[in-house]
């Protein structure tokens, strides 16, 4: 069946137009924390200083609250611009208990050019020169302005760029984003860094030829460290996880389950891919784990779950339950009384609708959804709905057409907004909760609440629009049927996140659009984003570390598959017909696209 138009606002020409043209320039852009290294242990280096002495991370990081490697060449323009930046961080953060090293990583770079240049900046930080690669290695180093901020277990809590100041291409005269910065406070304070990755623009290194032994995995030098940046956000005391993974003994017991979803790739839950088969495209919130950490960590159960040196053990991960993380809320809206949830069984969608009393107009930067009973509550959605009119009839799914505000899912009941962008919340304002319970033995309650946090009038508002059509018809038995739509773009628009939303039939899913080769003219079509096993029990939202833009006249396509045969364990009724509905028997065909209109600057009307 050909996709059908929802839209047709723009009178200009139907072809997308992707923003795709190569750009002189290069900026820091968040990364996937797993696939940077994030969580891993970082190697006990060896080596000798520039001046002679001899050198070991732990030795150096020794009663720190913190660590920072820091990677640079004398020869690379940009790490020679850091270099004063990592001074001042230095001298501000060592007065905190941190500890700073450098590493030339060059194998040409002049030593004593690297004092001299050092000294110049105010640096009194270990300088080492990595002439064999070995170090930088070890450390999985990609660039000459990477940056490791440790924990004093020596766990990567960061890597990447110092800051925006200066990239391929450009120079600022002040960051807009101080990334290793915003990570040390976290460290400090015990927290996760909020943005844990990004790329750090700078010269390349190619270390692919460089031979360095690893070490043998344990539970206290790897996968202990992998548990817990990959796992353990579910699988601890209070969360949704069905046991806990929180110790050596908790995994012993699981390990056949755990050797089962690791290896057919069900856990940790990600199915998104991009433009091939196979290919991930990268997502900034990717929760998949890298081809070689998933093959290390079964080696490591094949291997007999060894113990390893508790030397090397990290520290225990802390979890926020019940307390906002986004610091204290502006706005908390509260469903007014619990909802009692069974023992057994399966639940309905819970739909409570709640009065914010805003006088006036506000921006949110930040939003965050707190289950009372995390371990009950399969996922929440917000809505933003205007206030009621007289005599009107709040249906079960109204406010869906305009898009979700905030959602929850375990691992992920968050969205901190970047700097200049925020969300629109109206005057008088009511806030619509669907809620998902999944009952785990134990009957309960809950009573979720929102937090927002308000800050000025941005540069950019954010928006969701949804790609949907209520007319959907899934035959009986019927094991791929294919339901689309399109939607022709009345303006540019910047895409950064994407939320497909079906029910237990739901199959796969995709987000495409038409592009156009500027050599040869010839449309391609180009996925966005590809989810091929659609799982209805994660409502995951999946956030571009690229943004993509569209031009206005550009036709964005949204693809959904069902199951409704009787090869699908999940489907209620095989015989049945099956239309939009709101419980889980029905079905929904909801794509969800997150995005700005990058030319729009909003104005603070109230000014």
């Amino acid at each position: 069946m050909p996709p059908r138009f929802i839209a047709s606002l723009a009178a200009a020409g139907w072809l997308t137009t992707l923003a795709l043209a190569a750009d002189s320039t290069e900026a820091p852009k968040p990364q996937p924390a797993a696939h940077a290294g994030v969580g891993r242990l970082a190697p006990d280096l060896t080596a000798t200083t520039v001046d002679g002495a001899a050198f070991k991370l732990s030795d150096a990081l020794k009663g720190k609250k913190a660590g920072v490697v820091a990677v640079t060449s004398v020869t690379c323009p940009l790490s020679k611009k850091y270099l004063p930046t990592l001074a001042a961080l230095e001298k501000e953060y060592a007065a905190k208990g941190v500890g700073f090293v450098v590493i030339d990583a060059v194998k040409t770079d002049k030593p004593e050019e690297l004092k001299k240049l050092a000294a110049n900046a105010g640096l009194t930080a270990a300088l080492l020169h990595d002439a064999d690669g070995t170090l930088c290695k070890h450390l999985g180093a990609a660039s000459t302005t990477d940056v490791f901020v440790l924990d004093p277990a020596r766990t990567v809590k960061y890597r990447g760029a110092i800051d925006d100041q200066y990239g391929l291409g450009y120079s600022k005269e002040a960051p807009k984003h101080t990334f290793a910065r915003a990570a040390l406070d976290a460290v400090l304070a015990g927290r996760e860094p909020a943005i844990p990755a990004t790329t750090a623009p700078g010269c390349a290194l190619d270390l692919a030829e460089v031979k360095v032994p690893e070490a043998k995995p344990t539970y206290h030098n790897f996968a202990s460290r992998l548990i817990q940046q990959n796992c353990q956000e579910c699988h601890r005391t209070g969360g949704v996880g069905p046991f806990t993974l929180e110790t050596l003994d908790d995994v012993k017991a699981h390990k056949g389950m755990v050797k089962k979803v690791v290896a057919d790739g069900r856990m940790p839950v990600w199915n998104a891919f991009g433009d091939k088969p196979g290919e991930h495209r990268t997502f900034k919130n990717d929760r998949s784990l890298p081809a070689e950490d998933k093959a290390r960590l079964l080696a490591w159960i094949a291997d007999g779950c060894p113990e390893g040196d508790k030397a090397d053990a990290p520290l225990a991960r802390t979890f926020a339950d019940g307390d906002w993380t986004i610091g204290k809320p502006d706005l908390v809206v509260q469903i007014p009384e619990p909802i009692k949830v069974s023992a057994t069984g399966v639940m309905k969608y819970q739909n409570v609708i709640v009065d914010t009393k805003l006088t006036e107009e506000k921006w949110v930067t930040a939003a965050e959804i707190i289950p009372t009973a995390r371990a009950v509550v399969h996922h929440v959605l917000v809505f933003a709905l205007p206030p009621k009119k007289p005599g009107e009839i709040d249906l079960p799914q109204r406010g869906e057409g305009q898009g979700y505000y905030a959602a929850y899912v375990p691992g992920n009941s968050r969205q901190v907004l970047p700097e200049g962008f925020a969300r629109k919340l109206p005057k008088g304002a009511r806030i619509r909760f669907q809620i998902h319970y999944t009952p785990n033995g134990t009957a309960t309650e809950d009573q979720v609440k929102v937090g927002f946090k308000f800050g000025p009038a941005p540069r950019h508002e954010v928006k969701v629009f949804p790609l949907t059509d209520p007319r959907i018809s899934i035959p009986p038995g019927a094991d791929n049927h294919a339901e689309s739509v399109e939607l022709r773009l009345p303006f540019d628009v910047v895409l950064t996140a994407f939320s497909p939303h079906m029910h237990v039939r739901g199959k796969a899913a995709r987000y495409e659009c038409d592009v156009t080769d500027p050599k040869t003219k010839q449309i391609e079509t180009k996925v966005l984003l590809d989810v091929p096993q659609y799982d209805f029990n994660w409502q995951l939202r999946y956030e571009l570390a690229e943004p993509v833009t569209l031009k206005a006249g550009s036709v964005i396509r949204y693809r959904a598959w069902y199951d409704n045969s009787d090869k699908n364990p999940a489907n209620p009724d095989p015989a049945k017909r099956v239309k939009w509905g709101d419980q889980t028997f029905e079905e929904m065909f909801l794509g969800y696209a997150e995005y700005y209109r990058p030319q729009t600057v909003v104005k603070d009307d109230k000014k």
